[in-house]
């Protein structure tokens, strides 16, 4: 059994049942002994549906935390420690969400469910 931290992305799948999440990591998911998720997530979401770069998630923006925690996802807060690391770590990713979401995921010793492959050049264990 494993704890893991959903990126952004692998969440909204979640959220609409879209099949572009694999087995491998839906197994992982429903294996876990804790699954958790980074408050930064909802900003990111929330961005993008305002932006309207995400209509998609437009139905579910308002209800996000909620939504969460039903499923039995943990809410995780960004510290400042963390936060700090994301802006300094030395990785070619510009993303400011995806930076705090793998620093999250280092601070709290989780294994990343993620499509981005982004994520491996940094010490972090993706599913995929």
């Amino acid at each position: 059994m494993s704890a893991l931290l959903l990126d952004t992305n692998a969440f909204a799948m979640i959220l609409t049942d879209d099949p572009r999440l694999t087995d491998t990591a839906r197994d992982a998911i429903l294996g876990a002994t804790r699954v958790a998720l980074s408050v930064i997530s909802l900003y990111e979401i929330g961005q993008k549906v305002r932006l309207g770069k995400w209509p998609e998630m437009d139905a579910f923006a308002s209800d996000l935390a909620v939504q969460a925690q039903n499923d039995g996802i943990d809410l995780l807060p960004l510290s400042p420690a963390a936060a700090l690391q994301a802006a300094l770590l030395d990785w070619e990713h510009r993303d400011p969400f995806d930076r705090m979401i793998a620093c999250v995921a280092r601070a709290e010793g989780l294994d990343l469910v993620s499509s981005d492959t982004a994520f491996d050049a940094l010490t972090l264990s993706r599913i995929w």
